[in-house]
């Protein structure tokens, strides 16, 4: 009998200890989510702050003209709306309102739509295409004044989340899940922070987000792509919605990606490393794992003043994941940003890859798909090992007079290490945006550079959020 009472007792302060140690990391966690503010955020975070709502914003312009886009914003009008009274939140450059969630979600796959949003290596995925959006309809639905600091501030704050999610995602479950499974973490943050929750209820909304958020497949849209993409829209409104459940006494399971000990680690230096600084940008609208190969080929083409017609075939060795891209003849845009060899194609035939070449008629072009069909892609060993730490590729061309032109082990531009200028930020966001934005272009960037200083963020808001 006192045997047993001896192990009663272990077990009690075995559970207690776990339970300290569960609560010791929500409690940090909410006091970050909550407490920090614009001032304690070091002035690079703060303009990786800028650099990275000005490429979602761009990138959400580029996606408007989408079939994508326009169903999902259809959809969220007709079936996300908001009833009588409740919070209802513009939909990015539509203009039409739905609920917050539904508002979310239509930006989050409007940005999902045009693959040239930020992403984070160690995630395997993104965080700003759930963040940004959601973040906005929060923001306008919200009949309080946010601040212009205010609103750079929580941004921060769901990347920290949601990157962190990510990452403990990635090491405690054994599929590679879309983005949506964990950046969902990230809006129940700054849901919390802007709407006052308490800390219970913000555990409990994290434990709704992880249970609810789409624990899509991966790969399975890389072997056959479609609308479905990275799950990133539907992780936008999952957090939302957890976070308006959660705030009226629903309970949700523990969020093991926050309470875990095998990821306590990746929580206790919030405040201190700051995980946004890690992010890539893309310099080209495609999937981030064929970005080495086109940089790769690019390089080539210069170096050695080769072109198109020059070429007999083209080898590409690079890791597993990017040898999976294999659509050589892609029928959608969706299909082309998804594709290895089809965006190699149209670099070398074009001498750069540009936004459209991934859509429209660049997807019928003779010469791009001939190039695409002589294309062969060789999985490497040395390439796996370094994935998804390192994404690196290396290009072969053979040339019709028996030249053979091999490149460098290449890596895509845009890395935390190799990362573009704000120049080239701008750059991008220009030739992206400018068509379907025209003269609001210029006024997004004089409002965003600005953000900081204004009392309120209405301004910015009515420019990202009114009808084009």
């Amino acid at each position: 009998m006192a045997g047993s009472n001896i192990g009663a007792r272990r077990y009690a302060v075995a559970v207690d200890f776990i339970i300290a140690r569960r609560d010791t990391v929500t409690t940090q966690l909410f006091h970050f989510v909550s407490d920090t503010r614009f001032d304690d955020i070091p002035d690079p975070v703060r303009n990786m702050a800028r650099r990275c709502i000005l490429d979602l914003t761009g990138t959400a312009a580029a996606g408007l003209s989408s079939d994508l886009s326009r169903i999902i914003r259809n959809i969220a009008v007709r079936s996300f709306n908001a009833g009588d009274g409740a919070p209802r939140a513009r939909i990015i450059f539509d203009g039409r309102t739905a609920s917050p969630a539904g508002a979310a979600m239509a930006g989050g796959m409007t940005i999902d739509s045009f693959d040239a949003h930020d992403g984070h290596v160690l995630t395997k995925g993104h965080a700003g295409c759930a963040i940004f959006p959601a973040l906005l309809a929060l923001a306008d639905s919200t009949r309080n004044t946010i601040s212009g600091a205010d609103l750079m501030a929580a941004l921060v704050i769901g990347y920290e989340v949601a990157i962190r999610a990510g990452i403990a995602q990635h090491a405690t479950a054994p599929d590679y899940h879309t983005s949506g499974a964990w950046n969902a973490l990230g809006v129940v943050a700054m849901a919390a922070r802007l709407q006052g929750l308490d800390q219970e209820a913000f555990r409990q909304a994290l434990g709704i987000a992880e249970y609810h958020g789409p624990r899509s497949q991966m790969m399975r849209c890389i072997d056959f792509p479609t609308m479905v993409k990275d799950g990133s829209g539907w992780g936008a409104m999952c957090g939302v919605s957890a976070a308006e459940l959660a705030s009226e006494g629903f309970t949700g399971a523990p969020a093991l990606v926050v309470e875990s000990d095998s990821v306590r680690d990746l929580w206790i230096d919030l405040g201190t490393r700051w995980r946004i600084l890690e992010i890539y940008f893309k310099p080209y609208p495609i999937c981030r794992w064929a970005q080495p190969a086109v940089e790769a080929s690019l390089v080539l083409r210069q170096t050695h003043g080769v072109t198109a017609p020059d070429i007999e075939a083209i080898e590409v060795e690079t890791f597993h994941e990017a040898v999976r891209l294999d659509q050589h003849r892609p029928a959608s845009t969706e299909e082309a940003q998804y594709s290895l060899p089809f965006p190699v194609a149209a670099a070398v035939v074009r001498g750069r890859l540009a936004p459209t070449d991934i859509s429209g008629a660049a997807l019928h072009d003779p010469e791009i798909l001939a190039m695409s069909d002589r294309i062969l892609l060789r999985e490497a060993d040395d390439l796996n090992a370094r994935f998804p730490a390192e994404r690196f590729a290396r290009v072969t061309f053979r040339l019709k007079d028996g030249r053979v032109l091999q490149s460098e082990t290449t890596p895509a531009r845009g890395d935390a290490e190799r990362p573009l200028s704000d120049l080239e930020i701008l750059e991008k966001f220009k030739a992206v945006a400018s068509e379907a934005l025209g003269t609001r272009a210029g006024d997004i960037v004089a409002a965003v550079d600005k953000l900081p200083e204004e009392a309120s963020s209405r301004t910015l808001l009515d420019l990202l959020l009114n009808h084009c």
